[in-house]
């Protein structure tokens, strides 16, 4: 009976943990996602891309989240693979820090987290605050399952069944090896895996060989997390995760048969604790950062041999995706409505797929570049012209009042991004060439301003779709929020540019058309996208018919009558 409780007190711990490792890094991305591609496609030393890694990984909690990343960019052609391979090192680090930082006793901490991040989520409307109550939430239960799993020790810590396992594994360390590897797969966290190991060497569970050993495994097997989790990208998006599993592998066993040689002969002295373990984990993470960084250059050409480009197909005449809508085909009602919102979803991505690359067109964009974007605007009318026959022709009679009336709402939508395709095409890319012919510039502060509504506008495009598809109530609040933000974001930063005039900037004075048409051109743009909430909050009671005062207090019938 005690070995049944122990494994199910082992099993509850061990998904708390993992279910707070996955909320803080859900928390984080959620509130910076968007600005991940432009940290990691800048241009940088692989020293900097490692340190870049590094960063990331604390911040996701997850180096096996950044190797996805940091693949997902390589397949695109942002991300030079030498780059890529640099991030990806030094995201293992990163996630070492981790849990260094998680191995201390901070038990006291726990009422303060859950105290702070639950008011945060519950009672704030702001995303940025709601995500922050996630993350402190999310940090509050990994400590509270790393308590629940030496809890759950205790009970078996002086029978015979722990200390025959801990024995075993010590004297055979090729089995705990490959039980480590196993346990960071399975568990599909590294973090999560090797903070079980440190909590079992603290309470004496097992000894610091056998945990070394587990660790060094857990280092391998979290290898093999990107790369399964790859398995479908494109051959080039697998070369990062499959050369960090070379670099990572290798490693790794010349650590495992040097450690337990010199652990074996003494030249060690006596290593014990958890602590101990951390800092061996922290030394076999940094030393695969320095000594594989120059390597990164070269494995480029034996990966590229590895996993070769496909050949290219024969050119094909560009075309447009097909419709969602069969013209004059409508079915069930709810068959039809889900064709349309089928068919806004492809508009979304095309109007996304026009303003994402903006920023690069301000910095560098080419003529070529710049008309291509352009050109993406025809196929945004088309969509539009597409669902605004397919809704003038539903047979009204085979639909409810309430179905028609969605179909009109879901046709005023893509109005609204025709119309914020409209913005790119004539209003941002027209400034990006005026930019390009000029030659200009915009100051640090100025541009910095304009990055953040950039990335601001990117993630509500996402949160737009997801209000388009699930008619969540809470999204379109968050949504329509969001809205109000960017608004002061750019009134905020047309109030700075004008400080910035007043003060001389050269920069400023230079683009300060440019750069005030551009901020309204963003508002507008962001005010398009978030009109998909505006139907799904009426239908909740959530929006007023107007902002005006309906009746006004009798000192102000007075004032008026004296002003006239």
């Amino acid at each position: 009976m005690a070995i049944l409780t122990f494994l199910i007190s082992l099993a509850g711990a061990t998904m708390l943990l993992l279910y707070a490792v996955r909320m803080v890094r859900t928390g984080i991305e959620r509130s910076y996602g968007a600005s991940f591609q432009r940290l990691l496609t800048g241009r940088q030393s692989h020293l900097q891309a490692g340190m870049m890694g590094l960063t990331l990984a604390i911040v996701l909690q997850s180096s096996a989240a950044v190797a996805l990343l940091a693949s997902g960019f390589a397949a695109s052609g942002y991300l030079a693979f030498p780059t890529g391979l640099a991030i990806v090192l030094g995201g293992d680090l990163g996630s070492a820090l981790i849990i260094q930082i998680l191995s201390f006793k901070l038990d006291w901490l726990v009422p303060m987290l859950l105290a702070a991040g639950g008011y945060l989520f519950v009672k704030t409307e702001a995303k940025k605050a709601r995500q922050l109550g996630r993350i402190l939430m999310g940090v509050a239960f990994i400590l509270i399952s790393l308590r629940f799993l030496r809890e759950a020790m205790d009970p078996i810590r002086d029978s015979a069944f722990l200390p025959a396992i801990a024995g075993y594994l010590a004297r055979d360390y090729i089995t705990a090896f490959l039980a480590g590897g196993a346990l960071a797969f399975v568990m599909h966290s590294s973090v999560a895996a090797i903070l079980m190991c440190v909590t079992l060497v603290q309470i004496g569970a097992l000894p610091f060989a056998a945990g070394l050993s587990l660790v060094l495994g857990a280092n391998f097997g979290s290898a093999f997390i990107p790369v399964w989790l790859s398995r479908g990208m494109d051959l080039q998006a697998r070369r990062i995760p499959y050369a960090n599993l070379a670099l990572r592998g290798t490693w790794a066993v010349i650590c495992l048969f040097g450690a337990n040689l010199a652990l074996r002969q003494g030249w060690l002295g006596d290593p014990q604790g958890g602590q101990m373990l951390v800092s061996a984990h922290l030394a076999f993470n940094a030393a695969l950062l320095l000594l594989a960084l120059p390597l990164c250059t070269p494995l480029g050409g034996v990966f590229a041999r590895l996993f070769p480009d496909p050949a290219a197909p024969p050119a094909q005449p560009p075309g447009r995706p097909v419709s969602a809508l069969k013209q004059g085909s409508y079915g069930a009602p709810a068959q039809a409505v889900a064709n349309l919102t089928r068919e806004l979803l492809r508009m979304a991505d095309l109007a996304g797929a026009m303003f994402r690359p903006v920023l690069e067109l301000y910095e560098s964009g080419s003529k070529e570049q710049i008309r291509a974007v352009q050109q993406m605007d025809t196929e945004v009318n088309a969509c539009l012209a597409g669902i605004r026959q397919y809704v003038a022709a539903i047979p009204a009679e085979a639909f409810s009042k309430d179905q028609l009336k969605t179909a009109r709402s879901l046709m005023e939508y893509a109005i609204r991004l025709e119309t914020a395709g409209d913005v790119v095409a004539r209003r941002l890319t027209v400034l990006a060439e005026e930019m390009r012919k000029k030659e200009l510039r915009f100051s640090r502060d100025g541009w910095l301003e304009i990055t953040r509504m950039h990335e601001a506008i990117l993630a509500n495009l996402q949160l737009a779709s997801n209000v388009l598809i699930s008619d969540d109530l809470e999204s379109a609040r968050l949504l329509s929020l969001e809205k109000t933000e960017l608004k002061r974001m750019e009134r905020d930063s047309r109030k700075r540019h004008l400080r910035r005039l007043q003060s001389g900037g050269r920069e400023s004075f230079d683009t300060s058309d440019i750069h005030l048409e551009t901020l309204r051109a963003l508002r507008e743009f962001n005010s398009h996208i978030a009109a998909v909430a505006y139907p799904v909050l009426y239908r909740n009671g959530q929006l007023l018919e107007t902002r005006l005062i309906e009746e006004m207090r009798p000192e102000d019938d007075a004032m008026e009558e004296t002003s006239r």
